[in-house]
């Protein structure tokens, strides 16, 4: 070889990197991707997430494997998304708790929600019921105060776990209304809502999409809306705060995924989220789930999100909620 032939081998090097590089990138994907739910299995986030990884899956031609890990108030999962490869394999639910919460709860996290995600988008907005056990006596929010503050013992409410909306809700209204109340975090919603229905638990403050069904068929007594608005669900059902109690928490759900996916694997998310939340057949599953989709694009949701942080961790300080 001669040594011109070398040089201009070496000159062509970077130029056929590139390509090559491209390539790889625009090949995304070529094997079915992960999506974590870091919450139960039957809750809201899974419901979520199974309904728009379908629509996603769709558009990708590729599987979208939906794989629950709940525990640690959504750190377990979380952690599992942080700290997965940066290739667009992995997709995390982000939430009220991992990515607003629990940086103020747990002294110790193992990730940080500002630094080791990639926002992609807003899914939904997620209100929640207040449900009570069809066995006791009261009938709205007011009945329950007084029923509760004669009870002579405190409160036993459930959550899919501490930092949660539901969470967060029901240490509000313990503050309000000054009733004592003890938390009990779940693995799994549905044990959850037998340990209501049995009388095991006093209330719940549970996303519509887990009760719909046992309160729509009696099997447990929905009193009041924790969010700041009625829900299509339940058109009947009263706020809290049209009730006397003001509390108005709302949990939300977003994708996100692990910090360094490149830019058009992230911009083709961001606009297969928003195009799927836009298709009504999606749109009216996620509403009958009692859910609100909301479409947020990356650059939005990352500020929502930051904003959101500020916002749960005055509550947190006014309420004392803190890990039990």
């Amino acid at each position: 070889m001669t040594g011109t032939s070398r040089r201009d081998l070496l000159l062509a090097a970077p130029a056929l990197a590139l390509p090559a590089a491209a390539r790889a990138q625009g090949a995304w994907p070529d094997r079915p991707v992960r999506w974590i739910n870091p919450g139960p299995a039957g809750g809201a986030g899974d419901v979520l997430s199974r309904l728009v990884g379908d629509r996603i899956s769709a558009r990708i031609g590729q599987p979208v494997v939906v794989e629950s890990r709940p525990g640690a108030g959504t750190n377990i999962g979380m952690t599992a998304v942080a700290r997965s490869a940066p290739d667009g394999y992995t997709l995390g639910l982000a939430s009220i708790a991992s990515n607003a919460a629990n940086k103020w709860l747990y002294p110790n996290m193992p990730f940080d929600p500002a630094k080791d995600f990639e926002a992609v988008g807003m899914i939904a907005l997620v209100p929640n019921i207040v449900v009570i056990p069809p066995t006791i006596p009261p009938r709205n929010l007011a009945e329950f105060v007084a029923w509760a503050k004669a009870l002579g013992r405190p409160l036993n409410f459930g959550s899919v776990g501490i930092g949660s909306s539901q969470h967060l809700a029901a240490a509000q209204f313990g503050q309000i209304t000054g009733i004592e109340i003890i938390h009990a975090p779940y693995n799994q919603a549905g044990q959850m809502n037998t340990d209501l229905i049995e009388a095991r638990l006093d209330v719940l403050f549970q996303s519509i999409s887990a009760v719909a069904a046992m309160a729509q068929a009696g099997r447990m007594r929905p009193i009041a809306v924790s969010g700041p608005e009625r829900v299509p669900a339940f058109p009947d059902l009263p706020t809290m705060r049209e009730q006397g109690v003001d509390v108005t928490t709302t949990g939300w759900f977003g994708l996100a995924t692990p910090a360094g996916v490149p830019e058009p694997i992230l911009a083709r998310l961001d606009e297969m989220l928003a195009a799927s939340l836009e298709e009504p057949g999606l749109r009216e599953r996620i509403i009958t789930g009692g859910s609100i989709p909301r479409v947020m694009r990356r650059a939005e949701f990352a500020r929502f999100m930051a904003s959101e942080s500020e916002r749960v961790g005055a509550i947190i300080r006014a309420t004392g909620a803190t890990l039990q």
